[in-house]
Formats: C-alpha cells, structure tokens, sequence
C-alpha cells in the first residue's frame, strides 16, 4: 500500500470492500445501534480506510444495517479539499429481521470526473473519524502578549503560589495523581473567576466549568458572555468537560431568546485577549433574517478585506484552528459557521459593527462598547433583570 499512497497522483479509491468493520467509524458521526462499539471494529481497517480514502467503503462482518454520514478526507482550511467516504454496512442476507442486505447505487469514477465536482461536500458532512485530535498535554499555549486588549469587565486573579514539588525517596509511597487543573495566567487576568475584586454584580449564572455574564457596555439588551471559570485563552483551549458545559449554556441560550423572540448570534475573537469570551448576541427575529445576518459578515468582511469563510456545521474548531493561533469565528442559530484566520491587523470591534450595522439593529452608534457604558445601578438593574427571566432555563440551578 505504501508505493500507492506515496504517489503524489494518487487521491484515492472509489470502493473498498473489507469484512471488519474499521475501528471508531461511528466517532464525529451518528452511532450504530445493533453494534457493540467497546469490541467493534479493527484499527488495521481503520489505517487501511484513511489511507484509501474510499469514496464508498462496505463491510458485512458485524451483520446490521449501518449507514454512516459521509466524512471529508482532508482537514479544513489547512489542506486541498477532496472527496469525502461513505460507509456502509449490510446485514446478512435473507435475514429473518428483513434488515437492509442490499445496496444499489451508480458511480463514475473518480478519474472520470471533474475535480470541483467530485470534492464537493454535502450538507451532513462530518469530520474523518480516524484523524487523532491533539492532546491538551501535547498543545503550546501562546506566551503572554504585550498586545492584549485592555479588559474592563472583571478583575480576577488566578496567580497564587504553587506547592512545590517534593522528590520520591526510597521508602515513600506514591501519591495519588490530583485532578489536572485548568491552565493558570501568567499575570492577572480580567476574567478569571478567582479574585475576590471581581465585580460580581455583573455575574448571572455559575457552573462548574463555566459561567454567565452581563456584557460591559452590552450591544442590546440580554448581551451576555459565555467564559470559561478557569484560565483558558480560546475555544480550541478548552477541555472536553469546559467544553461540554459550554455547550450546555450555548443551548440554554438559544432556548431563551427563542422564547423571547429572539435569534442567537455568537461569535468568538481569538486576538488580543488572553481569556476566552464567547459573546452571544440576541437578535429579533422580525428585525432580519439569518440570511441577512449571514450575508452582512460576509459582505463587511469583503469590504475590509476579510477572508471569512464558510465552514461545514459538523466541523470541530479544534481541527481547524491549532491553539495560539489568532481566529474570529460566527455561529448563526441554524448552525451554520463562519471562520477567518487571523494574520495581521484585525478589527477589535468586527463582530459588533457588523450586528451594530443598519442591515441588522441598526444601531451603529453602539458597535464600540466604550461608548455604551452604564452606571453601576444600571448594571445591577440589568444583571438582575436578566437573571430572573433566564431562570428557568438555567441548567446550574438543578445541577
């Protein structure tokens, strides 16, 4: 297989026939229900499959009826796009259950066909089940910038004295490992939440991993903050149970500015700042449409000569954007995503001039934050406002 696949020619197999089943080829995609995932699958497959790059892959070993959504073979915005695989598994034939056993379909091959044609991604596109994400041990974590955005909305700090470590002598027993802890700042930071100078009354929900804020100088009313209670810089930092909780709220969210008519806009600036503020932005659904709202990113982004990009709904950021690299990124309320890779000056305020804009809330008087200040009874009055008509749907009160 190695001269095949060594071959800068060579982009793949049109179908693969294999017994097994390839091992975690339910991973990023729907599970198998009539399968034992835990003893499932062979990794020799698996290697096989990702190398192959079948466009269709069939196996009957486990005798179900398995169809998985298809997965793209490249990783997005970091290499050439190319076609995606469809698994298939097929039961046994003349089973007594009347399980699918046969599949029909048409293919031309790939040698036959346009390049844009055949690399294009359907709708229900997954990530490739076989690529090995990065380890958060094996992740760099940026050095501090001089650069970084001055933050008014919090004063917390994370920096107190670690024990230090004491070496094992013959004799001593070995200590049990502690539960890792989230990444400390090198200096103080304005959103970690530590510090006992924090200015709480703008807080509005806590959980274990993650919590709930009222925006300082907020675009619109309910404008609020989702971050991370320990020292993370960016999305692609965060540990799967920050991240678990983080879409928790991100749900919640959603479910309260549906109740109140309202559409929920996120987005995300990875530069400048050294924690991590996912703003979500409630817009009324009579004011424009997610479309609307769509074509306003991209056409501002245009203007200023911004490479925003759309990027499938299934994708992981992490295997996106690498950690420590500068990124804003959009999240409409259908799903769908917008990237852009930061590599030089980028605009602090984007994400609100844009929603700011007459093609939105036409409210561009707003789109800077330092010019929409209150009072700190005003804040108070917001923060609690909020916190009561959020109540129901936050999950921390039941947890």
């Amino acid at each position: 297989m190695t001269p095949l696949v060594s071959n800068s020619k060579f982009r793949g197999v049109d179908i693969l026939l294999t017994s097994q089943w390839p091992k975690g080829v339910w991973h990023y995609g729907n599970n198998p229900v009539e399968v034992d995932t835990k003893t499932c699958g062979s990794t020799a497959i698996a290697d096989l499959a990702m190398n192959l790059k079948p466009r269709y892959h069939f196996s009957g070993f486990e005798g179900a009826h398995y169809e998985r959504l298809p997965y793209r073979n490249h990783a997005v915005l970091q290499e050439t796009a190319q076609h995606t695989t469809r698994f298939i598994s097929l039961a046994n034939i003349s089973n007594t259950s009347k399980k699918k056993y046969l599949y029909a379909f048409s293919i031309i091959p790939m040698s036959s066909m346009d390049p844009a044609e055949l690399v294009k991604q359907p709708q229900d596109v997954t990530e490739n089940p076989y690529r090995k994400p990065v380890k958060e041990g094996e992740r760099k974590r940026p050095a501090p910038s001089e650069e970084d955005e001055p933050a008014t909305q919090f004063f917390y700090d994370l920096s107190r004295p670690q024990p230090k470590k004491r070496n094992l002598r013959d004799g001593d027993h070995h200590q049990p490992k502690q539960p890792k802890k989230p990444p400390q700042p090198a200096g103080p930071c304005w959103f970690c939440l530590a510090s006992p100078e924090v200015e709480k009354h703008l807080v509005v929900s806590i959980g274990s991993h993650c919590y709930l804020a009222i925006a300082k100088g907020s675009l619109i009313s309910n404008h609020v903050l989702i971050l991370p209670i320990g020292h993370y810089q960016s999305v692609v930092d965060l540990s799967s149970e920050v991240v678990a909780e983080l879409e928790k709220y991100k749900s919640a969210l959603k479910k309260f500015f549906k109740s109140k008519g309202k559409r929920c806009v996120m987005f995300e600036r990875n530069y400048r700042s050294q924690h991590l503020q996912l703003q979500m932005v409630p817009v009324p659904v009579d004011c424009c449409t997610t479309e609307d709202i769509k074509d306003a990113f991209i056409e501002q982004a245009q203007e200023q000569q911004i490479e925003l990009l759309e990027i499938p709904e299934r994708s992981d950021l992490k295997q996106i954007a690498q950690p420590g690299v500068p990124y804003f990124f959009v999240e409409l309320d259908t799903g769908e995503k917008l990237f852009h890779r930061i590599k030089k000056n980028f605009p602090l305020q984007f994400g609100r001039e844009v929603l700011a804009s007459e093609a939105i809330l036409n409210i561009p008087d707003r789109a800077d934050w330092k010019q929409c200040k209150y009072s700190h009874e005003e804040e108070e009055a917001q923060a609690r406002a909020f916190r009561k008509s959020f109540e129901p749907f936050d999950f921390s009160f039941s947890d």
